[in-house]
């Protein structure tokens, strides 16, 4: 071969090679890549949503609303500190009346990590009630273990000013919480006696004081983006009807044959029933809990920036608080029982949910229609779709290594796929109709739509 052909031969590869590496590089682009985060503050904001995972499986009194509302101020202030510095998008102070944030209160030297961290530790530990002393203390040791971390080769001005700037935006996103009062009362007072359910066929009560109506009056809860009000009129529940040939006896009969098959023969209905119920204090996380625990996940796999990651995570606070106001509102109204009730009166008085094993009664305690299992899944899920895109690559980790139940990881091709059998798992538990699943997955979409047309940029 000649000089000018050996030349040629080389340059050809030369070609190819960059081609096909571009190519790939291309490819990987579009997946998940290995969970690595790359961005400092990122890693404070994942350690903090961690922490906060355990805060709320031993949280006495708060799931799902009160949760709901906790992670919706906790992660407005987090995005209040850093605002200053995210290009293309402004404060909330001038969308919220009484939120109240001076921003010549900032330095101009602040470090947005170390100012993460101090308000992480206050917004949590204000929010964050009824839990015990031992988890509780974590909040202090992380804040200790971040700073030490974090402080290493920053000025002792630049560490005061940003502890200042945290702590700052911590306190008035909490004097801005306090100024709902209807939240504020009922958080104290979760199960209030002085709500007694009205009387009809076919109504969701109590059978004993544990099982009182959980939030009540929730449907009065400050929203951010979409009130109760303000979404589409839902569908009215199948008509009561005890007649065995009635569509209410079919969808009654369905979530029998369904929780029994899974008890009986353990499969995989019964894994998905119990990867998803989040139902129990002290066990599981809550149900809004899971998915700032998906959340983390996503941050982590797609090594999101702090900025994206602090917009994710607002927007998915905002549409979970919102969820839980509209559901709860419909759930009060509709007054719809739960299957097991109407199951043990007209098809086998011996049936006992699945989720009876690990409760001292056998549902959660509020009506049953729509399902706010299903509510928050698409609330959360529309979310993650409008960041990510539907299509994914995702396993979810939540409860990975537990054997109190099944929690063995679970994983989804898209998030819509994630969100409808999250909705769904709730027949083969025992604890929802069909149309309890379907109403409350609309319901959730409609709200993270308008929470993603929320405009942050004004």
């Amino acid at each position: 071969m000649n000089l000018p052909l050996r030349k040629l031969f080389f340059l050809l590869i030369a070609i190819v090679t960059f081609v096909s590496c571009s190519d790939e590089q291309i490819d990987n682009e579009l997946q998940p890549i290995t969970p690595i985060t790359t961005d400092v503050t990122t890693q404070v904001i994942l350690d903090w949503n961690q922490l906060w995972c355990e805060l709320d499986r031993h949280a006495t009194g708060m799931r799902p609303n009160a949760t709901t509302r906790a992670l919706a101020y906790i992660h407005l202030a987090a995005f209040e500190v850093c605002v200053t510095d995210m290009v293309g998008y402004s404060s909330n102070k001038d969308r919220y009346a009484e939120l109240i944030i001076d921003f010549t209160q900032r330095q101009p030297d602040v470090n947005v990590a170390i100012a993460l961290n101090s308000c992480y530790a206050t917004v949590m530990d204000h929010f964050m009630i009824n839990v015990r002393p031992d988890i509780d203390s974590k909040i202090e040791i992380l804040r200790q273990e971040k700073e030490d971390e974090l402080i290493s080769g920053i000025s002792n001005e630049v560490v005061l000013n940003s502890q200042e700037w945290g702590n700052y935006v911590a306190a008035q996103v909490i004097a801005y919480s306090q100024t709902d009062i209807e939240a504020e009362t009922q958080i104290l007072s979760p199960q209030p006696t002085s709500y007694e359910p009205p009387v009809g066929e076919g109504y969701w009560t109590y059978s004993h004081e544990a099982e009182r109506g959980l939030f009540p009056y929730w449907s009065s809860v400050r929203t951010f983006v979409i009130s109760s009000n303000e979404t589409s009129t839902i569908a009215p529940p199948l008509l009561y009807s005890e007649d065995s040939s009635s569509n209410y006896y079919a969808a009654m009969e369905e979530v029998y044959t369904s929780s029994e098959t899974a008890r009986l023969t353990e499969n995989d209905d019964l894994w998905v029933a119990e990867f998803w119920s989040n139902d129990v204090e002290g066990l599981m996380m809550s149900p809004p809990g899971r998915q700032i625990s998906i959340a983390n996940q996503l941050i982590k796999q797609y090594d999101v920036t702090h900025q994206n990651a602090l917009v994710l995570l607002l927007k998915l606070g905002f549409s979970l608080n919102d969820a839980a106001v509209s559901t709860w509102a419909d759930k009060y109204q509709y007054m719809v029982m739960r299957p097991s009730v109407y199951i043990q009166e007209f098809i086998d008085p011996n049936f006992q949910t699945n989720l009876y094993p690990y409760i001292s009664w056998p549902n959660p305690t509020f009506p049953s229609y729509p399902s706010g299992h299903s509510s928050f899944a698409s609330a959360a899920a529309g979310i993650f779709i409008h960041h990510f895109g539907d299509a994914t690559d995702f396993t979810d980790r939540s409860h990975e290594g537990r054997t109190e139940f099944r929690g063995t990881p679970r994983t989804y091709s898209t998030f819509s796929e994630m969100a409808e059998e999250n909705a769904f798992s709730r027949l083969p538990l025992g604890v929802h109709m069909r149309m309890d699943c379907t109403e409350g997955l609309r319901l959730g979409y409609e709200i993270s739509d308008a929470v993603n047309n929320f405009d942050l940029s004004q």
